[in-house]
């Protein structure tokens, strides 16, 4: 495959580490541990283990490195097509593809292992089914085949959460799989978003993603519809479920009325791609501010002064 054989171009240890770890696309991680703590702490009631938090991040930061090292291998030729990515580590020639696979495995194995003994099996289990999907479903066999590559293969991104409640629990709730849920609704709003903004990479390698296939215009409304789904769906964890409450709505009413009115404006001009990148940027901010408010309304403390204010309010009305 041109372009990715070549011998690996390195001046010192230090640019190794460093070609290493590109290869994991570190941005994409916090994102999805921010998601992973959410869970554990709904399911701790607020309260959890700092070690055990620890050990589940890290485990999850091994499995996303370990998929993303795959996904750069699978990747490599189209890595190296587009100007944006070659020069990444395996098209740039600094990474030999057998020595990232050998990477991914370890950094997968070190994962497993480390849910397995110091966690439970079935978080072990969630993370590695992570791995797997996000490499033999997404990258594989949709992301070149199918317009619905990153709708289906979003399945792979909303694990995280899982494997946070299994961490807590050793189960799956109810709730557990409306977070999951919810991560899978908002995947393809935030992923299509990037796409409009680089449709044209998209283009020239072949891969069929919705607005290189069907165009901008369709795009912006599947956004739109996938939007409208995703922030009443983020409501159903204050009620049917009842694991959240007053903090956590008003988070949710804030973000996912933003989100709405970024969807909206970017369906009224599906060609403008700063209002695109806009919305992009927006998707993560919303994510991380919405499990940021899970988080505060799980904690004890938090549910002492609502019940005090609720309680002043409630006498205050009787008094008035």
């Amino acid at each position: 495959m041109t372009g990715t054989t070549f011998s690996p171009l390195h001046e010192n240890f230090l640019a190794v580490i460093k070609s290493y770890y590109q290869l994991t696309k570190p941005r994409i991680i916090p994102l999805l541990l921010i998601t992973t703590a959410a869970a554990m702490w709904i399911a701790g009631k607020g309260q959890v283990d700092p070690r055990q938090v620890l050990i589940v991040l890290l485990g999850g930061t091994l499995a996303a490195a370990s998929a993303q090292t795959f996904n750069c291998v699978y990747d490599r030729d189209i890595d190296y097509e587009m100007l944006r990515t070659r020069s990444r580590p395996i098209p740039s020639g600094r990474v030999h593809p057998r020595h990232a696979i050998v990477f991914a495995c370890i950094l997968g194995i070190l994962s497993f292992t480390l849910f397995a003994v110091f966690v439970n099996l079935l978080s072990a289990l969630l993370a590695l089914c992570g791995i797997g999907f996000y490499m033999l479903v997404y990258t594989h066999w949709l992301k070149r085949t199918s317009t619905q590559n990153i709708v289906i293969g979003g399945a792979a991104g909303s694990i995280p959460p899982l494997v946070g409640w299994a961490a807590v629990t050793g189960d799956l709730s109810w709730t557990a799989w409306l977070l999951f849920l919810t991560i899978f609704l908002w995947t393809p709003p935030h992923f299509w978003a990037l796409a409009l903004m680089i449709r044209d990479d998209y283009a020239q390698v072949n891969i069929p993603m919705l607005p290189v296939v069907k165009g901008e215009e369709t795009t912006v409304k599947q956004i739109w519809l996938y939007t409208l789904l995703v922030v009443p769906v983020s409501f159903l964890l204050i009620y049917p479920l009842g694991e959240a409450g007053i903090v956590y709505g008003f988070f949710a009413t804030i973000l996912g009325g933003i989100f709405i009115r970024k969807a909206w404006q970017l369906q009224q001009a599906p060609q403008d791609k700063q209002l695109a990148k806009s919305m992009f940027k927006y998707s993560i901010l919303y994510m991380m501010l919405l499990c940021t408010g899970m988080v505060v309304d799980s904690l004890p403390a938090m549910h002492q002064i609502t019940a005090t204010v609720v309680e002043y309010l409630s006498s205050f009305a009787c008094n008035a």
